[in-house]
């Protein structure tokens, strides 16, 4: 009888715990977040890891987390889903993941070995997310306990990478830079769609434009605040149909293929990256074109104008159409002003 219970429970019972937590089989634990490809993946041999960084002309970034965390969420998909602070990360630290509850093997600076709990028991890990910012001797130059919005924790990697005067305290360091907060906020313009967004019309009469952002997103604030309220982009933007689609709602649409999605799902599905993402849609609903990086008025009204007016049928070069573009406003006595 026993041996039949231990069997029943060898097969059941991890279904039935998993039950219990909301998981199906074989499913990650509550609140797990994926870690970008780009983190480290490191044999937690610290003094290993520290020698690579310091031989690559980097620091070392331990970032100490637990599944169900939502600042951890916030750290992994609003700080690190903006290109450039991924990309400042990425050149100047390794960035190593440690769960403050884990039981994998770390070998400490001084060669101590111990579970990644007794490790973060040891660096008086109260919070998560903690972040531990090391130079190549192993100093902390900087840690922060607890969750840093997207404007603070740019300016931290900058601090933490050199960049403050010498002896200058981060609190000093932070208050002499000023660093600009984002809004918070999504900005639907007059004129554009309304949700719930019903997005698979064929024959429509203007082609369709999808704005993909972000409510922590300091390029959709300048994109709204200043090019769309130039008069010349305003005329432009009202020969679409616009959709403001935020990437991280759960709210339902209708995409341009007609499935129903939540805006975070079709977002993932057509390989949003950055924000704002501007993606165009003919009145056949098919993708002909898009947008995935920082772009002042000029080259923003550029690629209102080369969908708008069906150059791209014939242009397959945005650069091409741009360069024409700006060599025909010369002619015509414009004056262009790329950054401007």
């Amino acid at each position: 009888m026993k041996r039949w219970l231990l069997l029943w429970l060898s097969v059941w019972a991890p279904l039935l715990f998993a039950a219990d937590e909301g998981l199906e089989a074989g499913m990650v634990n509550p609140g797990h977040v994926q870690k970008p490809a780009w983190f480290k993946e490191s044999f937690l041999e610290l003094r290993e890891d520290l020698a690579e960084a310091e031989q690559a002309g980097k620091g070392v970034l331990l970032y100490f987390y637990q599944d169900g965390c939502p600042y951890c969420e916030r750290l992994i998909n609003v700080n690190f889903s903006q290109p450039q602070i991924s990309a400042k990360t990425r050149s100047k630290f390794d960035l190593i993941a440690i769960n403050m509850w884990g039981d994998r093997e770390v070998t400490d600076l001084k060669g101590k070995r111990m579970s990644e709990k007794q490790f973060a028991l040891g660096m008086k890990v109260q919070f998560t997310p903690t972040l531990l910012f090391l130079d190549g001797k192993g100093n902390v130059v900087l840690r922060i306990n607890g969750y840093y919005p997207p404007h603070k924790f740019s300016a931290a990697l900058d601090y933490a990478s050199g960049d403050a005067q010498a002896g200058e305290s981060f609190a000093a360091y932070l208050a002499r830079l000023n660093p600009t907060p984002v809004s918070g906020t999504l900005h639907s313009e007059v004129g554009f769609m309304q949700p719930p967004y019903q997005l698979a019309i064929k024959g429509a009469k203007k082609p369709l434009l999808v704005l993909f952002e972000q409510k922590e997103c300091p390029g959709c604030d300048e994109m709204h605040g200043e090019a769309f309220q130039r008069p010349e982009i305003r005329a432009l933007l009202n020969r679409f149909d616009v959709a403001l689609v935020d990437i991280w709602s759960e709210e339902m649409l209708q995409t341009n293929t007609g499935e129903q999605l939540t805006a975070k799902e079709w977002a993932r599905r057509m390989n949003i990256q950055y924000t704002p993402s501007l993606v165009f849609f003919n009145t056949m609903g098919k993708e002909v074109f898009r947008t995935e990086a920082y772009l002042r008025p000029f080259h923003l009204q550029a690629a209102l104008d080369y969908v708008s007016s069906g150059a791209y049928r014939e242009q397959k070069e945005f650069q091409r159409f741009v360069q024409s573009r700006a060599e025909a406003l010369r002619e015509g006595g414009s004056e262009v002003e790329l950054w401007k």
